[in-house]
């Protein structure tokens, strides 16, 4: 049995200059990036490369038609390597430019055609949550099914992760906060998935003990200390990558995917709403198992005693950082809760399958429920 597989080779640089030099970035190269990231760290170099900038697309979160576009604006181009640099968003579509004859990215995710890669990719993320740096998973919004989907195959691996803190240091604190509460999904997710081991439980637990006791250090010193320690929660981010890419994400993840896809909810803070009350119900229904050892981990980590909740305790812990929603506020109406419930039934079978424990329509119901208003 297989138990990890370490694809991309995992560079880290200090600044972004380092790593242009390292890598000498430029003639057939593709850098897709933000424009204020291009500005502030890329300009002044005169990178002789393509570039594409996430504005020109009104790229918030990827969707297939988006990746179309994109695709269609870069085949003539001579690219041999592509080169993400930014967020989830970035990183996801960035998988797919590696791949040839990508005419319909739906039928891509949808495993109607093969993923075949031609061009070297290379992963900067400047968030610290999405750990797509070192995963084969590509997330996209599938307008005609108005829900996301996730495609995982080999091809998609990046060739190299390159965390480079500077890049992150300055990310708003919400988005540091969504980013890195998907990090601790991640990890928490892929710690009780049937897949895990015990390979990929060592990068769990590092990751959940590096952003917990970070998120109390950013409580205690104010939010302008996450400044300080923002490598930390960048390579806690990669670790949690680690985990996941090898054991899988599950029902949080799942359920998330609808909200993301019709209201366009950032995948980070989608992922949050469903966070706490999706291990609340897999700890309700086996709590002997192995979520057992999670709960202790996650007490030692707060400083709790065995006789007080666990999960109210971690979800008061992220409430004195950011506060939560109701479905509702999305916009989203009591009417799609079981449309939403079914529809996970339908298309995440590849995360229902990494569940702690099973899960049918009526408990996902039950959770849409709980947390519409």
């Amino acid at each position: 049995m297989k138990m990890i597989e370490l694809k991309p080779q995992i560079f880290k640089f200090n600044t972004c200059k380092a790593f242009i030099e390292e890598f000498k970035v430029g003639n057939g190269d593709l850098i897709f990036t933000n424009k204020f990231l291009y500005d502030f760290f890329l300009k002044d170099f005169k990178i002789d490369s393509e570039y594409i900038f996430q504005e020109d697309y009104n790229l918030k979160e990827p969707s297939d038609d988006i990746i179309d576009k994109i695709v269609k604006y870069i085949e003539p181009k001579y690219i041999k390597r592509v080169i993400a640099i930014g967020g989830g968003s970035i990183i996801d579509v960035s998988k797919i430019l590696a791949l040839k004859n990508v005419d319909c990215s739906c039928a891509l995710f949808e495993k109607r055609v093969p993923a075949i890669k031609d061009k070297e990719l290379i992963i900067v993320p400047t968030t610290c949550g999405t750990g797509s740096e070192v995963t084969n998973v590509s997330i996209a919004e599938i307008k005609s099914k108005e829900t996301k989907m996730g495609l995982a195959v080999p091809e998609l691996y990046p060739d190299y992760a390159v965390l480079i803190p500077e890049l992150v240091k300055e990310l708003p604190y919400d988005f540091f906060m969504y980013s890195s509460v998907d990090a601790l999904i991640h990890a928490m997710e892929a710690y009780v998935s049937p897949n895990s081991n015990n390979f990929t439980e060592i990068f769990s637990i590092e990751a959940i003990k590096i952003i917990i006791d970070g998120y109390k250090k950013v409580i205690k010193n104010g939010k302008e200390y996450r400044k300080e320690i923002i490598e930390d929660f960048l390579i806690a981010s990669n670790y949690a990558g680690i985990a996941f890419g090898n054991a899988g994400v599950g029902a949080v993840h799942a359920l998330s995917y609808p909200l993301g896809g019709k209201y366009h909810v950032p995948h980070g803070e989608a992922n949050y709403q469903f966070f706490i009350e999706v291990f609340r119900y897999y700890n309700t229904k086996y709590p002997t198992g192995k979520i057992k050892n999670l709960n202790q981990l996650i007490s030692e980590l707060l400083g709790i005693t065995s006789d007080v909740d666990v999960y109210e305790a971690l979800e008061g812990l992220l409430s004195n950082l950011i506060a939560k929603k109701h479905l509702y506020e999305y916009g989203m109406k009591e009417e799609e809760i079981d449309l939403f419930a079914q529809s996970v039934i339908e298309t995440q079978q590849r995360l229902l399958n990494n569940n702690y424990i099973d899960m049918n329509v009526q408990d996902i119901t039950n959770i849409y429920r709980n947390l519409y208003k």
